[in-house]
């Protein structure tokens, strides 16, 4: 048996693998395309992540484990400093780095403190250059040559996340320079996350992509019960909280008619992700300073007291 474990682990190579980047750069996206799944909310949103997210795929005998971050900003409030200092957290300990960087954005001035940082990271580090269906390669050509002038990358990929274009060629070169060893996960694991962050995870999605600018960034989910039944149906009650009252009527909607879409819309996501029926009942209640609660990181995994 002995034998056998360690044949198994001489087989075997398994590589955790840190996506870091800017706010929207797509890094989401590039999980959720790489893993062949949704592990990961995405809206067109900046700071839609809020916690380090795994993400696992099966190269031949190779596991690639993903960890999606936060985007990198200049934090202000208590939330922000917590994503900030998770999305480092996600790169500690990795085998390799990718920064992804949104490549419609073809000048990477405010990079600066990013990269110096990335320069310290012992491990191999790998350039994404995302959206790159977005740009004239002339200027992509430019834009990679000045990005490897500001940081000592060991290599550059050009993908499009959203169109899945370059996304297996950066699996098959994560592979090759993956650790030997035993495997991370199960074979047919795709995530980390707990059913019960999972879909509050997806009901915020939505909150993101039907609510104005100000409002989802006030606003937290919490799944309050998770029932499932012989039959395989699962019943999920939720509770939107918001930090003012103003908040909750614009989250309700008139005669609630917003909530009720954000519903139906998480409802039919959760389903289509568990491949099973579900019955979402969602509130909303307001929960003042919200953001100052350490309670509130807990589920999350984030740090109260991150600087």
């Amino acid at each position: 048996m002995i034998e056998e474990s360690k044949k198994l682990q001489n087989e075997t190579r398994a590589s955790l693998v840190a996506l870091v980047g800017a706010p929207n750069a797509g890094k989401s996206t590039l999980v959720n395309q790489l893993v062949g799944a949704k592990v990961s909310i995405v809206s067109a949103k900046a700071q839609t992540t809020r916690t380090r997210v795994m993400g696992v795929r099966m190269q031949g005998e190779t596991q690639l484990v993903f960890v999606d971050t936060p985007g990198i900003f200049s934090p202000r409030r208590r939330l922000d400093r917590a994503m900030v200092h998770a999305a480092w957290s996600g790169a500690d300990g990795a085998d390799a780095i990718c920064l992804v960087y949104d490549a419609s954005r073809d000048n990477p001035k405010g990079l600066e403190g990013l990269l110096e940082k990335l320069q310290t990271q012992k491990t191999t580090r790998i350039l994404v250059l995302n959206k790159v269906d977005q740009i004239k390669r002339q200027k992509l050509l430019g834009l990679a040559q000045r990005l490897n002038e500001m940081a000592d990358f060991n290599h550059t990929f050009m993908v499009s996340a959203l169109m899945g274009d370059g996304v297996d060629d950066l699996a098959v070169e994560l592979a090759k320079t993956a650790p030997k060893g035993p495997w991370l996960f199960p074979e047919d694991q795709l995530s980390d996350m707990q059913d019960r962050l999972f879909a509050a995870e997806i009901t915020r999605e939505q909150a993101f992509r039907q609510l104005g600018q100000e409002v989802p960034y006030a606003l937290t989910v919490e799944t309050e019960e998770w029932k499932e039944f012989q039959n395989g149906e699962v019943r999920v009650e939720q509770t939107i909280y918001v930090e003012r009252a103003s908040q909750r009527a614009i989250v309700l909607g008139k005669s609630g008619e917003r909530i009720r879409r954000i519903r139906e819309a998480a409802q039919a996501e959760l389903q289509e992700a568990t491949d099973r029926k579900a019955h979402l009942f969602l509130f909303v209640k307001v929960r003042a300073n919200w953001t100052e609660d350490p309670e509130r990181y807990a589920p999350w995994a984030l740090d109260y007291n991150a600087e």
